[in-house]
């Protein structure tokens, strides 16, 4: 006999609509397979009973401990699985409530929503409560849910007991008395009818005062709950979130009752309600047989998934500025996989640039592509993340994720487009996008001082020292400056002659080539900072007004400053920036500041470097004592102790930007590991 493993977080006494459901396909398929259940409260023990395991059934994951890790454990097997889904356990709320509630925002944690894409995504089949269950689960995921089934609420019909004598005194709660699942709205309504009774069969979960016809009662099984029903003639069912079945409603509408609902249930959406009660009791029978139909095939490898490529697509970027672009470059890329050829319309100053670097997919002119929409099978306009013009650009996609998820807007580019095809891949973006090449015979670095939009940019006189003070760093290391028509002139903030300067005036192609070779890249939040990211530039980013969540630098080697952490309260929008005369969001941000990222980033960046420079972080402060020593750096302090003269000199030595020769120490070994750690000084390249 196969093995079938059920994965749910509670124990099946529980009086609920999910447990229920769970004992009842239990009792079923014991009959012909071996069925156990695991309620996921040691992982070790979890995993060595999947392993034993011909076929997994994912319920609800989300009271347990080690949720992401069993599910990506089960990602990695062989092992067939069906996901069933009682609620939405992808959000950490258990609910979508920013799907109602438009105050919530950030509600869901990225790798918890991501995994759920990917389990969707291999599983067999997934069960859904309703036709408006699935819907949302569709539009947060799209084609990942496409292998779906939709099952109805298994009620007990044999167990109903409708009575043509209904009572007009009573009106029942069944369950916790809580927010969710319209708690307030009951209470609301018994205020309103002190003529009637209330019982509740379960605890009070609402910190309110409770209206004297309210009593509470102790929960009572399944049968009782449809006995009572029989008997009541108006039930009221008005959750705050979105219901994913409603069990209790399909058994208060199989039992006769008059029922005040709103319009957030699962059950009374499918097509049975609210005239077909015989349909209803049909499809809630055969629901429990056709999921071990299911099984039966799935074991049996009857039960194959299919899905064709987008065939020619054409992809628009219409709104937005240079960098926007480059944050939706993955998500576009990820459409080549799934589609017979991708052609990216783009305006005629970036198609040589996009041409060039692009090597996978077709680039056009926006203009030619407006006049051959007719040859594509599918045309998606990624716009602009967030939606600052809403959805109303033709063929516009929108974004589920915005608001929900807490991430880069590059991943909510790519979690837009992977709502098109169940093979997308979501995961992490990857480094670099273009070909890069390094040039290290004459090597330079690359600048930009400007943005789009000036009142974002550090001030120009301080990029003429940092330029200075990099020239006295490296002699002989070359600085492209980005100069765009609009930029603020710099050379005139100069002190000294700059011969290593070199300006870069052309459009995107030359842009292109100064990234493809450069050693680093230091600028504003602007697009050519992500022109960067697009090579994998090692980056320093300097934000003020705008914070970097969203829009940080994606090379996979950066430090960014943001100058408003910790020096300004105000939350900038447009009007308060273009009123703000003081900028100490940028004004605050000083030039050591600025070194100290750039030191952080060439560390990472070339750690196996053949010759490096011992550097002290220019924001230290060190304070002398005759035998200690207390450095000091932004709200942090360490004390060195000199036990002896050696020690004192090896310290002093470090401070001096020199190393000492052939000391193996390992009281030296371990001062030297702790300094670096904690920043105090960095190991960087000698170019």
């Amino acid at each position: 006999m196969k093995n079938i493993l059920f994965l749910h977080d509670t124990p099946l006494h529980t009086p609920r609509g999910a447990e229920l459901t769970i004992n009842q396909l239990y009792d079923i398929g014991k009959e012909k397979y071996i069925v156990n259940i695991d309620n996921l409260k040691n992982f070790e023990l979890t995993k060595s009973k999947i392993a034993n395991s011909d076929l997994i059934i994912v319920c609800s994951t989300s009271r347990c401990s080690y949720e992401l890790n069993l599910i990506t454990f089960i990602l990695t097997l062989k092992t067939p699985y069906i996901k069933i889904e009682f609620d939405y356990n992808f959000c950490i709320r258990r609910n979508i409530l920013c799907t109602v509630d438009k105050k919530i925002s950030n509600c869901c944690k990225p790798d918890k929503f991501h995994a759920f894409r990917k389990l969707f995504a291999q599983a067999k089949l997934n069960i859904f409560q309703s036709p408006k269950h699935y819907q949302a689960h569709y539009e947060f995921y799209g084609e990942a849910v496409s292998n779906h089934h939709i099952m109805p609420p298994t009620v007990c019909v044999d167990d109903l007991k409708p009575s043509k004598n209904k009572l007009d005194n009573k009106i029942p709660f069944f369950g916790d008395l809580n927010y969710l699942k319209g708690g307030k709205a009951y209470l609301a309504y018994a205020e309103e009818h002190p003529e009637i009774e209330f019982p509740v069969y379960g605890r009070n979960r609402l910190s309110q005062e409770i209206p004297k016809n309210v009593t509470f009662y102790k929960p009572i099984s399944n049968k009782k709950v449809l006995e009572i029903l029989g008997k009541t003639k108006t039930f009221i069912c008005q959750p705050v979130w979105p219901e994913p079945s409603g069990r209790l409603a399909a058994e208060a509408f199989l039992s006769g009752c008059n029922i005040i609902a709103n319009d957030l249930i699962g059950t009374f959406s499918f097509d049975f309600y609210p005239g077909n009660k015989e349909k209803a009791i049909k499809d809630m029978k055969q629901a429990l047989v056709d999921f071990w139909v299911f099984i039966e095939r799935i074991i049996n490898n009857e039960f194959q998934n299919e899905s064709n490529n987008l065939g020619k697509v054409l992809v628009y970027k219409s709104y937005g500025g240079l960098g926007d672009i480059f944050f939706a470059l993955p998500a576009i890329k990820r459409l080549v996989d799934v589609s017979e050829n991708v052609h990216f319309a783009v305006s005629s100053r970036l198609v040589d640039f996009f041409k060039t670097h692009l090597k996978t997919i077709t680039i056009i002119s926006e203009k030619v592509a407006k006049n051959q929409e007719h040859l594509y099978d599918g045309i998606y306009e990624l716009g602009n993340y967030p939606a600052f013009r809403g959805y109303n650009l033709p063929h516009a996609l929108k974004y589920p994720t915005h608001k929900k998820v807490k991430q880069h807007a590059i991943q909510h580019y790519i979690d837009t487009v992977s709502k098109l095809h169940i093979n997308i891949d979501n995961s992490h973006y990857g480094y670099p996008y273009f070909q890069t090449k390094k040039n290290l015979q004459e090597p330079y670095f690359v600048l930009h001082h400007g943005a789009g939009f000036l009142l974002k940019i550090w001030p120009t006189d301080q990029y003429a020292k940092l330029i200075e003070s990099i020239y006295e760093l490296y002699p002989k290391l070359k600085c492209k400056i980005i100069k765009g028509p609009n930029d603020p002139e710099i050379d005139k903030y100069f002190k000294k002659p700059m011969p290593n300067v070199e300006y870069i005036t052309g459009g995107m192609t030359d842009v292109g080539k100064a990234m493809s070779k450069a050693l680093f890249h230091i600028g504003n939040d602007a697009g050519i900072t992500h022109v960067a990211g697009a090579f994998n530039v090692p980056s320093v980013g300097i934000y003020g007004p705008t914070g970097p969540g969203s829009w940080g630098i994606f090379s996979e080697f950066n430090e960014l400053i943001w100058g408003k952490k910790g020096v300004c309260d105000l939350k900038c929008n447009y009007d308060v920036i273009l009123n703000c005369n003081h900028r100490v969001c940028l004004t605050s941000i000083t030039v050591n500041r600025v070194l100290e990222a750039l030191y952080k980033v060439l560390q990472k960046a070339y750690p196996n470097f053949s010759k490096t420079l011992l550097k002290v972080n220019p924001e230290l402060v060190i304070e002398k004592g005759i035998n200690d020593c207390l450095l000091t750096l932004k709200d942090e302090e360490l004390l060195l102790e000199f036990h002896d003269n050696k020690m004192k000199q090896n310290v002093n030595s470090l401070l001096n930007e020199t190393m000492p020769k052939n000391n193996q120490e390992d009281s030296f070994i371990s001062v030297f590991n702790i300094l670096k750690e904690r920043n105090i000084f960095f190991e960087i390249p000698r170019f």
